[in-house]
């Protein structure tokens, strides 16, 4: 599989999404944690002006992108040996 550290990383930020969403986090515990997008609008403003959905696109699609860098450099290294 190519891009395996692309869907693990995008499933893993849909998991945590969905563990804030179903309310299993009341103090978004979690999500203040793990995503990285919420740490950068903590820095700037206030999280609590933001739609909560918009915060969930931006976290899967940083997992994503962290998994798709994680390939990258995967690939490249595999292909030099």
């Amino acid at each position: 599989m190519k891009y395996k550290a692309t869907l693990i990383m995008t499933l893993i930020g849909c998991a945590l999404c969905l563990f804030n969403y179903s309310g299993l986090d009341p103090d978004n515990i979690f999500l203040f944690m793990l995503s990285v997008p919420v740490w950068l609008i903590e820095v700037v403003s206030d999280i609590h002006y933001f739609n909560v959905f918009a915060v969930y696109l931006l976290t899967i699609a940083s997992y994503a992108l962290f998994g798709r860098i994680g390939d990258y450099y995967r690939l490249r290294r595999r292909a030099r040996s």
